[in-house]
């Protein structure tokens, strides 16, 4: 009997949260499938610390939810990849051009980092001030000249730009191992 209980409000506080809501808010069933389909509605919705008490509110909310695909929300809602690469042909050209020389850093696994910021730049743990580099991908052998900065607030992995990760011919949701090197 009291497995059933807890399964129950288990599955009660998942029913919730996936409503948008929180595990600590009520909404009605009608009022969950409304704004699961988009429409406006009127919720009245109860957000109470866990273990406490609310009157249940005297004055409605009106609340408006919008859906949005997966795609649209990677490529920034709605924009396309090629409409948030924001570089130049000079810049495309400078990035594309042969380098030689300089020492190699490391390897490290990159993902893509703010799309809207752009540029070409890699921000990683393998540099602790601003230069200028290359980065190659040794799975096609492409390689771009580019901008390495730290990576604040450390980790393992580096964040790379948007015209970068397109240069090196890698997916934006791909996550290549990489290799840095300092001009």
């Amino acid at each position: 009997m009291n497995r059933n209980i807890a399964a129950m409000l288990c599955l009660s506080a998942f029913g919730l949260s996936a409503c948008g809501k929180g595990a600590d808010s009520i909404v009605s069933r009608s009022e969950a499938e409304a704004l699961q389909s988009g429409e406006a509605v009127t919720v009245t919705a109860t957000t109470a610390p866990a273990g406490a008490y609310v009157e249940p509110a005297s004055t409605p909310v009106t609340v408006t939810t919008q859906t949005q695909s997966a795609g649209a929300m990677l490529t920034g809602g709605g924009q396309s990849v090629a409409a948030l690469d924001t570089t130049s042909a000079e810049e495309k050209a400078a990035a594309t051009a042969p380098a030689t020389g300089g020492g190699r850093l490391g390897t490290t696994v990159a993902s893509l980092g703010d799309a809207t910021e752009g540029g070409f730049w890699i921000k990683t743990p393998l540099v602790s001030a601003p230069a200028k580099g290359r980065v190659v991908n040794p799975a096609n052998g492409k390689s771009v000249n580019l901008d390495l900065q730290p990576l604040s607030g450390g980790g393992a992995g580096s964040q790379i730009s948007l015209a970068a990760m397109q240069t090196l011919g890698v997916s934006i949701t791909d996550l290549p191992e990489v290799e840095v090197w300092q001009n």
